[in-house]
């Protein structure tokens, strides 16, 4: 399956569910020739958001992609049990939400440094470039240690 971004990204605009976008997807579009195969955000996931969420993406299958079982998003978990981190499968995409970015912080951290932009005809908000390159360098494998370095010489084309 290809990802549908550009739908994924207006289910979740659309949804009024706040984000920051952030990870591979973040990085091209700074400008990276970065390949991406999922959609990494971060988010608060209190009851509110989950349920959100649950609405967004209900027409599109969504499950739990780090159990065996692929439990379906739609049922797991029950309302009120707190999750810090949702990796999502469905049938237009992956999507990653987590509550904090190594390196960097918690959504509220990275949502008073991040930048808005359009990104596939929704205005979102994406991590500010030097936090996504600590983040980059944090996570510290090797496709995201090449990614930083892109990343830092995409920053000092935009200082000029």
């Amino acid at each position: 399956m290809t990802p549908d971004f550009s739908r994924l990204i207006a289910k979740l605009t659309d949804s009024g569910f706040e984000f920051v976008m952030i990870g591979g997807y973040a990085a091209v579009t700074y400008g990276s020739s970065q390949v991406t195969r999922d959609l990494d955000v971060c988010a608060v996931l209190t009851s509110e958001n989950i349920e959100l969420l649950r609405k967004a993406l209900a027409e599109w299958n969504p499950r739990h992609r780090m159990t065996p079982e692929r439990l379906s998003f739609l049922q797991f978990p029950k309302p009120g049990e707190p999750l810090n981190n949702l990796y999502l499968e469905t049938d237009v995409g992956v999507v990653d939400i987590l509550s904090t970015v190594l390196g960097v912080g918690d959504f509220a951290r990275l949502k008073s440094g991040a930048e808005k932009f359009v990104v596939d005809g929704r205005a979102c908000w994406v991590i500010s470039l030097p936090d996504l390159i600590k983040a980059k360098e944090a996570i510290g494998r090797g496709k995201d240690k090449l990614a930083a370095v892109e990343l830092r010489i995409i920053a000092a084309k935009r200082k000029r």
